[in-house]
């Protein structure tokens, strides 16, 4: 039977389709935490299959105090910048992601209830200039990176706002330029002309401070820089310096550089926290029911097809 170890434990829903099977023998880890990397070499010794979630660094240790038995990592997750790709090759690892439509659905729709003012006592009566915010209506969204989510977002923008759509990606997006009327534009451009700059590209060596110093200095001080795909595609301290300056209206946050701390340096980390032009949120951008059982139904799918010799529908890397 198949060894299966999960580094934390995932909704149900993709176990016991694995359970069901009668192919595979799961250990989940007991914690309700991010596994420790000791336990983690510790566990991981003698499985076939590993399923990763993205705080869950798995890399070429891993995958040896694994063993050689070892043939699919299946992650719990869209992206696979947790995942040593070279070293699973090396090693004839399969790896696996769980893209979803439920999932572009959920963070395309991301937003934040601005309920705090509130619970802290400090409404005592309506004004006219109370916690203004900015129309979305006539603006110019920046969308950089239109994979399933980007174009969701842009989607939703067109169609309930009318959002001039402005986007950037390694190629033209000709169906989302006939559902949206979104315009191709340079990075450069993109950031001149945007009222809200939304980030949505895989961590890759070319996409890793893809927003620093003169990006941040190319958009207008009333834009709003929105990151919900991965934290070191913005050059944080960058960030910060161009918020302290007033350089850009604010930013909306779900990861970071050195998550789960807001910021690789104490101070960054302590002026995100100061800045009332910005949300953080703790990478829920996801963080639906829907989205994270449909993620484990995926999971599960990869790997019942891996165990049938077929291609997983989510591939990432297959063996040569």
């Amino acid at each position: 039977m198949t060894k299966i170890f999960v580094t934390r434990n995932i909704p149900s829903i993709g176990l016991e389709m694995l359970r069901k099977s009668g192919k595979a023998n799961i250990e989940v880890y007991s914690e309700d935490a991010v596994i420790p990397r000791e336990t983690l070499l510790r566990k991981v010794k003698g499985v076939d299959i590993l399923i990763s979630i993205l705080t869950d660094k798995i890399d070429a240790e891993v995958m040896d105090a694994a063993g050689p038995q070892l043939h699919l990592i299946a992650n719990y997750a869209v992206g696979f910048d947790n995942i040593d790709l070279q070293a699973a090759k090396e090693r004839n690892i399969t790896v696996s992601n769980a893209p979803t439509p439920e999932i572009s659905e959920s963070v395309a729709e991301h937003v934040v209830e601005s309920d705090q003012f509130a619970r802290d006592g400090k409404y005592h009566g309506w004004g006219p200039e109370l916690l203004l915010g900015s129309d979305v209506v006539g603006k110019t969204l920046g969308i950089i990176g239109t994979g399933a989510i980007g174009s969701s977002l842009a989607r939703r923008f067109h169609t309930g706002f009318g959002v001039r759509v402005l986007y950037h990606d390694m190629k033209r997006n000709e169906k989302l330029e006939a559902e949206t009327a979104a315009q191709f534009v340079e990075n450069d451009e993109l950031l001149q002309k945007s009222d809200f700059v939304s980030l949505h590209v895989p961590l890759l060596p070319s996409t890793t401070h893809l927003i620093g110093e003169r990006e941040l200095s190319l958009m207008k001080p009333t834009a709003f820089l929105i990151n919900t795909s991965r934290g070191p595609v913005i050059n944080t301290h960058a960030l910060v310096v161009a918020l302290k300056r007033k350089q850009i209206g604010g930013a909306g946050l779900d990861v970071y550089e050195c998550e789960p701390e807001l910021a690789c340096d104490l101070k960054d980390a302590q002026a995100l926290k100061s800045f009332s032009n910005v949300i953080i949120t703790p990478h829920t951008a996801s963080a639906t029911v829907e989205t994270r059982d449909a993620m484990s139904k995926q999971v599960a799918l990869n790997i019942l097809a891996f165990l049938d010799g077929k291609t997983p529908p989510n591939i990432v890397q297959t063996t040569p």
